[in-house]
């Protein structure tokens, strides 16, 4: 158990539908490193995670809506995959706010599988290059984003990797970013 993360609070943002091994191994994994984590949805109450996208997971207790966040209480985010959970987000105008909000603050992100469709529809892919599951390359294409096959992809504090067997390397990234804290842009493709 490291410290890397003592004091900083992690955000993680799912719906019903999400892959359950994508929400609990990255948050054991900052949560392992000293952060806490606060689970946040579209409503409150419970959202149903699944296994294989198909198969009924566990259910999580949602911390609070994501129209009642705000980006400032937080020092990362994880946007976990499964087929449901980003098309459920995605449909969210209050999600889609605070993700646009969030890469204006320039705070580190995770995200993984079919999470990037999110991002798609809120118009934070374009000029950036990342992963995902291999279904959704032609809509981060689409949206002006590069996508390659790689385990995990950092780009500018965006962290992606492809599906569950990558999770490995994208939890250690992502607590690796997440100690780094803001990744501001100061010119065309640097970070500062």
């Amino acid at each position: 158990m490291s410290n890397e993360l003592q004091g900083k609070t992690i955000a993680i943002i799912a719906a019903d539908g999400v892959e359950q091994v994508e929400l609990e191994q990255p948050r054991d994994a900052v949560e392992a490193a000293g952060a806490t984590t606060e689970l946040l949805s579209i409503d409150t109450g419970e959202i149903q995670a699944t296994n294989g996208d198909i198969f009924p997971g566990d259910t999580f207790a949602v911390a609070k809506k994501v129209a009642d966040a705000h980006v400032d209480d937080y020092a990362g985010l994880i946007l976990p995959g499964g087929v449901a959970n980003p098309d459920n987000l995605r449909t969210d105008a209050d999600v889609i706010a605070f993700l646009q909000a969030w890469f204006a603050s320039g705070k580190p992100v995770g995200v993984i599988c079919h999470g990037p469709w999110t991002l798609v529809e809120a118009d934070l892919v374009a000029g950036r290059t990342l992963t995902s599951f291999p279904s959704i390359r032609t809509d981060i294409e689409n949206a002006g984003g590069t996508w390659v096959d790689q385990e995990v992809v950092t780009d500018q504090g965006l962290v992606s990797s492809r599906n569950p067997d990558d999770l490995p390397a994208f939890t250690a990234k992502i607590v690796e970013e997440f100690a780094e804290g803001e990744h501001r842009v100061a010119k065309a493709g640097a970070t500062a």
